[in-house]
């Protein structure tokens, strides 16, 4: 009763977990134009899933798998039959694929499959991300089991947190499912300790997770994005990415129960009032008003559904630098990064561009 109470309460007063408010972007996560000012990168349309692998990077655009080294023009590898939604590399090169509908397989260097490994009982839908523990343990995150891999907005505006974590023997084809019930996790890294650290994008925090699956700590909570893939820095400590912004207007909405299923039920998807990979393509979009251009030009603080934003954190957590691509720029949807041979490559999905940022060069610190 007094839960029901508490809960009536915030809503009436604005408080809690009502509140609309989102944590400013300050400190060392302060607004800047590093992202969109670095220097050119590879097109490709959609990419995802950025990994390392022999010195060179790997990453997903639809069913295609690309290679591309510094300095080197990509080459595909691999065709898959299906959508490919996360990828992960062992320590002895061994590359793990998740295609959306159609399971995991295990594929060589060179792009040919060593093993479907698509048993009964694996996830196969909506994987968001996967790191191996070691040669034949793979830890895999699924988004929603029950919203599909694209439709993750509604996903989020539909209060889901169906989302699970799974860890998969290789060589016995055996799985199991560690944790359930989570709000969208969307990225994992295995810690110095050996500990999960997961992200989990709806709860906006990262998690740590012992290797059973059970709840440790949380090691980063009320972030100002939606959180996807961490990845371990060259530097010690790890690159955070947040795939979308948060904003008063989308937590208004999603505490307006009314209208959001109204806005879900009458409304194209493409002109929600939701995060996005990608936002200023039609002037259909919300938000087209006096809040955003000024004597005809868009201000780089307006309002913003997309957004690109990567944070290097240190190894307790705490945010050390950003780089940003703020409103009006091109290099929104930060997926995916990786640090290697003193290079931050990073997929810009909403912008179809890999980035790569020189640190000897000063572009990254």
């Amino acid at each position: 009763m007094s839960a029901l109470v508490g809960s009536w309460l915030e809503r009436f007063l604005g408080r809690g977990r009502a509140a609309v408010t989102v944590p400013p972007l300050d400190g060392a996560l302060k607004p800047n134009n590093r992202l969109e000012d670095a220097p050119r990168g590879l097109v490709s349309h959609a990419p995802d899933n950025l990994v390392a692998c022999d010195g060179a990077v790997l990453w997903s655009s639809g069913t295609r798998l690309f290679r591309a080294a510094a300095g080197a023009e990509p080459e595909p590898v691999a065709t898959l039959d299906g959508v490919i939604s996360a990828l992960a590399v062992s320590p002895r090169g061994q590359i793990a694929v998740a295609c959306d509908g159609k399971g995991i397989s295990i594929l060589a260097r060179d792009g040919t499959v060593t093993d479907t490994g698509r048993s009964s009982g694996w996830p196969s839908a909506c994987i968001t991300a996967m790191t191996f523990v070691d040669e034949a343990s793979l830890v895999v995150c699924v988004g929603s089991v029950q919203t599909a891999l694209d439709a993750w907005q509604r996903d989020l505006m539909e209060h889901r947190r169906a989302g699970e974590l799974w860890k998969l023997d290789l060589a016995a084809r055996t799985a199991k499912r560690l944790a359930a019930g989570l709000g969208y996790p969307n990225g994992v890294v295995v810690a110095a300790d050996q500990s999960l650290i997961v992200s989990e994008a709806w709860d906006v925090r990262l998690v740590r997770r012992a290797p059973d699956g059970r709840e440790l700590a949380i090691v980063l909570d009320d972030l100002p994005g939606y959180p996807g893939r961490i990845a371990a820095s060259a530097r010690g400590g790890y690159w955070l990415t947040v795939f979308a912004p948060r904003s008063p207007l989308i937590e208004f909405v999603l505490r307006e129960d009314d209208y959001r299923r109204a806005m879900l039920a009458e409304v194209p998807p493409a002109y929600w009032i939701a995060p996005a990979l990608r936002s200023g393509v039609s002037f259909h979009e919300p938000m087209q008003g006096g809040a955003l251009k000024q004597m005809g030009i868009l201000k780089p603080w307006a309002p913003t559904l997309s957004y690109g934003l990567v944070i290097a954190l240190d190894t307790n957590f705490v945010p050390l630098q950003s780089l940003h691509s703020r409103a009006g720029g091109k290099r929104h949807g930060i997926t995916s990064a990786v640090d290697i041979d003193g290079r931050l490559w990073l997929t810009a999905k909403g912008g179809d561009e890999i980035v790569a940022i020189d640190r000897a060069a000063g572009e990254v610190r």
